[in-house]
């Protein structure tokens, strides 16, 4: 292995309130990575306004692998938000993301960083659990029936001819982060789509992989049907900004307010969307 100051690849696991979860995530990440980039990689964790002992997990790994960061936001940002600081960062030449709950191995994680190293015309290479040759563990009919219906309609609203947005294993190229960036800003769960349209509108090359995906049923996510309302109202709120109609969204502003507040606290409509 080749010994560089700089890192070849950044991983960044957003995290918020994952005492119960991430060490087991940290071991497998960080033993898989090291064995096989030796000093040459990173591991950033980002913490979001976490309120248990999720800090303290990880300080305890910083003893020992000095290629683990961790960033820790006291107010939530949002797993967007946590993302966006952690792309801010990043050192690597690929930078990927995924869950804090391990659902994706490392090794799903270096399949991507594989497929970009040998594609030099794709710039975001993705984990889908919906392709043939995927394989996923543990999900039940409820959330493959939210996945579906969520995935039709941004396809729908965006034409990505994605069949798996919202998967949280996604790599890029720094080059395509520098570009996208600056208009990535919604923080909750439909960062995703965000970040997808922003490399499409960028003319960057997506290229969806099969993947394995264990579901943590030990979700950070209490209210799926909340959760899907307001992933769903923000890909609307997206698909304006984007159109031509954009120029009148004013119009639409008191009755989104009205809407937010009735299903969002007061917090969450704080930190609804990333400041730049």
């Amino acid at each position: 292995m080749i010994e560089n100051t700089k890192p070849l690849v950044s991983i960044i696991i957003p995290a918020y309130n994952e005492e119960k979860r991430l060490a087991r995530t940290l071991d497998v990440y960080l033993n898989y990575f090291t064995k096989r980039y030796s000093s040459n990689y990173e591991i950033l964790v980002v913490l979001n306004g976490c309120k248990d002992r999720t800090e303290e997990v990880v300080q305890k790994y910083t003893k020992n692998f000095p290629n683990l960061k961790y960033y820790n936001f006291l107010e939530p940002i949002g797993k967007g938000g946590a993302i966006v600081e952690g792309y801010r960062v990043a050192k690597g030449d690929l930078i990927a993301y995924s869950d804090a709950d391990g659902s994706a191995l490392p090794e799903m994680i270096e399949k991507l960083f594989e497929y970009l190293r040998q594609n030099p015309n794709i710039d975001c290479a993705i984990g889908s659990r919906n392709l043939v040759e995927s394989k996923t563990y543990g999900r039940t009919k409820f959330r493959q029936i939210l996945t579906k219906g969520f995935n039709t309609i941004v396809n729908l609203f965006f034409n990505l001819g994605i069949k798996d947005t919202q998967c949280g294993a996604k790599a890029l190229k720094a080059d395509m982060i520098k570009k996208i960036l600056p208009n990535l800003f919604i923080s909750g769960l439909s960062f995703d789509v965000n970040l997808l349209f922003e490399v499409k509108r960028n003319r960057g090359q997506i290229a969806e992989i099969p993947i394995e995906w264990s579901d943590d049923h030990d979700s950070t996510i209490k209210n799926p049907i909340k959760s899907s309302i307001v992933m769903f109202l923000s890909v609307l709120k997206l698909r304006i900004i984007y159109s031509p109609i954009n120029k009148i969204d004013w119009l639409l502003g008191p009755f989104s307010k009205i809407i937010w507040a009735i299903l969002l606290t007061e917090q969450e409509r704080k930190y609804r969307i990333i400041k730049h």
